[in-house]
């Protein structure tokens, strides 16, 4: 008897994270390019001098928008290096020291952005 493994009524397995990754990789690109015209629009309006940027990010919104773009970037990121080692690194051991580095480089990443921030 033939398996007819294709189509509508094919076995689907596997992580299934793919989706929700590619979905959530296009919102925090469309985060960063709306933080990017923000800092333009600020750029292009207002006072283009370390007074005038220092007292831009001294607004607690500005704050919050800078570390949810930054939050993003680094988010972003590990979803394309996770891939990156998941496609090209094959040998288990190796992929998961490279994962877990990664992963502490971006959450103390994540830490000294929030030090910079704040400390403004």
């Amino acid at each position: 008897m033939a398996n007819n493994n294709i189509g509508p009524k094919r076995l689907v397995v596997g992580a299934h994270y793919g989706l929700k990754d590619w979905l959530l990789q296009r919102i925090t690109a469309v985060i960063m390019v709306i933080f990017t015209l923000i800092l333009l629009v600020s750029f292009l309006l207002g006072d283009a001098t370390y007074d005038g940027w220092a007292g831009l990010f001294s607004n607690q919104i500005m704050k919050l928008i800078t570390f949810l773009a930054i939050l993003s970037l680094l988010y972003h990121a590990w979803v394309g290096v996770r891939d990156i080692w998941m496609d090209y690194i094959k040998p288990v051991g190796i992929r998961l020291t490279l994962q877990v580095l990664t992963a502490l480089w971006l959450i103390a990443s994540v830490g000294y952005a929030a030090q910079i921030l704040w400390r403004v």
